[in-house]
């Protein structure tokens, strides 16, 4: 796009946006169940999907926005100005729909992406496990092979919105007599169908998007797989790889550097504003700085992705960086707003509180790989170091103690 290209589509964006968003943002979510906020968040997904925004870059022929990655940018940008249902719908479009539109045949593709980019139709991911969360390839949930499917059991851990989900793609054990990389494959699977049980986890901070999820023999067409038997972590590693760069330009999810600044010069230190104090200034620099560089590295990933290459490593630094500096500022906040930072506001979003901020900012630190394992992908895939020793390099999983 040429700028002014760029300039014209701002000024769209942001015009729509000021005139449809606050029907479905901030005051109008206020008081509202889960169940009716996400009801409002299905009518606002599904008013953006009708102007092309709901899913900006994937093709019109499937209900997308047939747009450009930095469209895309520009949109949500400007979208997180406002406190709008948006959640429920992250995963949807931004791992297993473009799995899909990789994986899935046309067929399918006509089927199921339509109803997703409209809000119809949710979707969960369903990897970690009790004793497999970064270690994803350590799975046991299994998948036997049954006519001209499979049956599976086991159970799933950490599986946010699966309470709601229509669809979900899952990673399950094929092969336990090769090495534990090689054994697993991916498929989508219907999350109505006989011997799935979901159960909600429930969370300190209230109501709970995490469950828990058991697959009691429960049958998957062999045309749901996604990928090769025995090639499910290679296609699990995009689309973890695709989650790494999905998040938020703002600290993943948290609130904005800008109402930071808003905070900082309503509360005082020592009878100053705090927004002299040299620290909390500090804090603001250091945060802007590094919010610019994770966004130049996010626009040359899209920019990549749009040309036909994969997601590359580089997603780990974004998300690493991000959601510490988002629990770090939030814990400022809380000491600026002194007793009222302790104070837990029901039905308050990450996005406009600085307390629910920082109590959901430790599972964002796990989710999607940990801290260390960003780390280590970080120091292997980017900077070239040797990997860790493995013990369990080349056994059969089967053979692992």
């Amino acid at each position: 796009m040429s700028q002014n290209d760029t300039r014209a589509y701002l000024a769209s964006a942001r015009a729509w946006l000021a005139e449809q968003a606050p029907a479905y943002s901030g005051a109008a979510r206020r008081g509202l169940s889960v169940e009716e906020d996400l009801a409002l968040g299905r009518r606002w997904l599904h008013l953006k999907s009708e102007h092309g925004y709901a899913a900006i870059t994937m093709p019109k022929i499937y209900g997308g926005g047939g747009g450009t990655e930095i469209e895309k940018v520009i949109f949500t940008n400007e979208e997180n100005n406002y406190d709008l249902p948006t959640g429920y719908f992250g995963i949807s479009l931004g791992m297993p729909v473009p799995m899909l539109l990789k994986y899935a045949s046309e067929e399918v593709l006509r089927e199921l992406v339509p109803p997703a980019i409209r809000g119809e139709q949710i979707w969960c991911q369903l990897f970690s496990e009790p004793a497999a969360g970064s270690d994803l390839a350590a799975l046991t949930m299994r998948a036997t092979p049954d006519g001209d499917g499979w049956r599976l059991n086991g159970q799933k851990l950490w599986t946010s919105w699966a309470q709601y989900s229509d669809w979900g793609v899952v990673v399950v054990r094929t092969d336990p007599t090769v090495p534990k990389h090689a054994g697993l494959t991916y498929f989508y699977v219907d999350m109505k169908s006989p011997g799935v049980e979901v159960r909600v986890i429930p969370k300190l901070a209230g109501e709970s998007e995490i469950n828990e999820v058991f697959f009691n023999d429960v049958f998957v067409p062999d045309a749901q797989r996604m990928g090769g038997v025995g090639g499910g972590f290679k296609v699990a590693m995009e689309t973890l790889m695709i989650e790494r760069y999905a998040v938020s330009d703002e600290a993943v999810g948290g609130i904005s550097v800008e109402k930071f600044v808003d905070l900082a010069m309503r509360t005082r230190i020592n009878g100053q504003p705090a927004l002299a104090d040299g620290e909390v200034r500090r804090l603001i620099a250091d945060t802007v700085a590094e919010r610019q560089g994770l966004r130049s590295i996010h626009r040359r990933a899209m920019a990549a992705i749009a040309a036909g290459t994969e997601p590359g490593p580089e997603g780990a630094i974004r998300k690493l960086l991000g959601a510490r500096r988002r629990q770090q500022v939030s814990a400022v906040a809380m000491d600026l707003l002194g007793v009222d930072g302790v104070i837990m506001t029901e039905g308050a979003q990450p996005t406009e509180d600085f307390t629910e901020s920082w109590i959901e900012s430790p599972p964002l630190r796990i989710a999607g790989g940990s801290d260390e394992i960003l780390r280590n992908t970080i120091a292997e895939k980017v900077l070239g170091l040797p990997q860790d020793h493995r013990p369990d390099k080349g056994i059969p999983f089967n053979k692992l103690s």
